[in-house]
């Protein structure tokens, strides 16, 4: 985790990428949680990795699995204890959920984008429900998290990195454990009117 947030604060130091956090009070450090960002751009990891530092080393990653083929990061990934998920196998999703549940369950945190995909237009997309069952049997909270001005720094499909600052706002937790399995639809819906919200109080200044 130290050579990761080394490597984070020197690449976005490089690619002239500032960013401003509020909320971080909001950081659940002594409990397991489940963080749901949106997703605009692949910009977003490294300043989501360095806004979450207080509760590294704890933290894990739920990401798509074709990432996984990529040899140093697999490696790297594996090591951390991240969890890949391939969305078009049901059986490998039902695996990985039972894998990053557990983890919960051990006082793990995770990170995830629930759209599952980048926004082209930096609007938030469809939620995957995989996150929240997640949450809901590990018995972890749910805090919303957004990211504002990512789209601005690095567009999808682009390779080119604009120098911008970029807001990021944590929100307040949700209890996964008041919804239970059966009302998992109702902690994704409650949990992306938070994000909604966060993203209409537009970037810090």
């Amino acid at each position: 985790y130290w050579l990761g947030r080394q490597g984070c604060r020197i690449g976005l130091s490089v690619a002239g990428i500032r960013y401003r956090v509020a909320g971080q009070e909001r950081l659940e450090r002594s409990r397991a949680t489940v963080y749901c960002v949106n997703h605009a751009s692949n910009i977003e990891p490294p300043i989501v990795y360095m806004a979450l530092a207080a509760v590294h080393p704890r933290l894990r990653i739920l990401y798509k699995a074709e990432i996984h083929r990529i040899p140093v990061l697999s490696t790297v990934f594996d090591i951390a204890g991240f969890v890949p998920i391939q969305r078009r196998s049901r059986e490998q999703s039902r695996q990985a959920i039972d894998t990053a549940a557990r983890a919960l369950r051990e006082g793990n945190s995770f990170l995830v984008f629930p759209e599952g995909t980048r926004s082209r237009t930096g609007e938030l997309l469809p939620f995957k429900k995989g996150g929240f069952v997640m949450a809901i049997r590990g018995q972890a909270a749910v805090v919303p998290l957004v990211i504002l001005g990512s789209h601005d720094a690095m567009r999808k499909g682009s390779p080119i990195i604009r120098p911008v600052t970029i807001s990021v706002r944590i929100g307040e937790s949700l209890a996964s454990t008041a919804y239970g399995l059966e009302r998992r639809d109702a902690l994704m819906n409650d949990t992306r009117s938070k994000m909604e919200a966060l993203l209409a109080e537009g970037p810090i200044t």
